[in-house]
């Protein structure tokens, strides 16, 4: 209510002050026509030098005396009519006055209704803090949240027979649910077909196998299969396998993104700012979680009060290292992940995933390490022509990338395709 009455106040002491200036028809002391009447008197003045300095002939200063003089006499006129008002319409003014108001006014109302916070009462620390605790507590659950979330819908580029292999690999991992590597091939692949609840429990079923010895990145990459799976919500399971990830590893940028991600979710953008912040200044500028963090970084840190805040400079810096977090991709654990299956099983597998790691890196582009998977695995399927296509157009993208040079340079080598 404060804010309204202050606001109203301030509305209604401009509208006085504009009201006035207009009613008074005037600016200082003396009306318009009172000036009018001085300049004219300067004016024939002027006239009578001019004369004597011989710039004008008598003639033409007998005209222009005239015509200042007709101009002395409306002034002179107007100034005796019009009194204190200058002879300006007072009707006109009080009109133009109340126009002013309902401008101000109304004006100013609707333009805070637009682009304000209505109803925002404001919040002291103590109490947004205490808001978001009770956030952090009352956190959904990951099942509670999926139960809201439409159908997923599955990559509609998966071909029957990369369905039908995906069943057939489902059975085998089901019949050896402790096979570590049919788990990595199964949640990896259960990702790029969007089934995210399916790839989750795959890689949740990869950490309890592991139990201790699973890694700051199994845990990293459960915690985005599930944010994918909510719709980018991070739920409450979401978080514990964050935590976890980063009690292994502090610094996994993944972990720290997600965290980020969950931090802005709990009304916590002070503390999203200084998680994203230094994430971005440590990462590689092909780092995948870059680009979403340069895209929202500056309104955290607008609504962290870091006013100042502008984007750092994107550095030449080696390509990104790869994760659990990365896009799956075919790799040599996969291939013998497959090994069970039979041989033409096995290769149409490794194809379609081969394929649709290919896709995406013409279309999406990714870091070095994709490319070098993508090369490996089609030197492991005897595609040293496409490897070879695959290896010059990388030289291309990361000419000037010497590390990254150097792990394409290793897989080309691998695939007999380095010149």
């Amino acid at each position: 209510m404060i804010f309204w009455i202050v606001s109203g106040a301030l509305a209604l002491v401009v509208s006085i002050i504009l009201g006035l200036t207009l009613l008074r028809g005037r600016i200082g002391d003396k009306p318009p026509a009172a000036y009018d009447l001085q300049v004219y008197r300067d004016q024939l003045k002027e006239v009578d030098r001019d004369l004597q300095r011989g710039v004008v002939g008598p003639e033409d200063a007998e005209r222009t005396r005239a015509e200042i003089s007709r101009r002395v006499l409306a002034a002179d006129a107007q100034l005796r009519d019009g009194g204190e008002s200058g002879g300006q319409p007072s009707r006109g003014g009080r009109v133009a006055v109340l126009l002013l108001v309902v401008v101000l006014a109304a004006g100013s109302v609707g333009l805070y209704s637009q682009i304000g916070a209505p109803g925002y009462s404001d919040l002291p620390l103590k109490t947004r803090m205490a808001q978001s605790d009770a956030a952090r507590a009352n956190r959904l659950a990951q099942a509670e949240i999926e139960a809201q979330m439409p159908a997923a819908a599955l990559n509609p580029d998966a071909t029957p027979q990369f369905l039908e292999l995906m069943e057939r690999l489902r059975e085998t991992v089901a019949e050896r649910p402790d096979d570590l590597r049919g788990l990595t091939l199964l949640a990896r692949n259960e990702a790029a077909l969007g089934n995210y609840p399916a790839a989750y429990a795959a890689q949740q079923r990869i950490i309890d196998a592991k139990s201790t010895d699973a890694s700051a990145s199994d845990y990293a990459y459960l915690a985005e299969l599930m944010v994918s799976a909510a719709g980018g919500y991070v739920s409450k399971d979401a978080e514990q396998a964050l935590r976890a990830a980063l009690e292994r590893d502090p610094r996994n940028p993944p972990a720290r993104y997600y965290l980020g991600l969950y931090l802005m979710q709990v009304d916590r953008p002070d503390a999203a700012f200084r998680t994203w912040d230094r994430l971005l200044r440590e990462s590689a500028p092909n780092a995948p979680w870059v680009a979403p963090i340069r895209q929202l970084i500056e309104e955290v840190a607008w609504r962290a009060g870091e006013t100042d805040y502008s984007l750092p400079p994107l550095p030449d810096a080696p390509a990104a290292a790869t994760g659990a977090a990365t896009a799956p991709g075919p790799g040599a654990d996969d291939i013998e992940a497959a090994s069970e299956l039979s041989t033409e099983e096995r290769d149409q597998m490794i194809r379609s995933m081969v394929a649709g790691l290919s896709q995406r890196l013409a279309t999406e582009g990714g870091n070095a390490a994709e490319w070098a998977r993508l090369i490996g695995a089609l030197g492991v399927l005897g595609d040293t022509e496409q490897a070879r296509e695959i290896w010059t157009e990388a030289q291309g993208i990361f000419a000037e990338d010497q590390q990254a040079m150097e792990i394409l340079r290793q897989a080309a080598q691998s695939a007999g395709v380095a010149e």
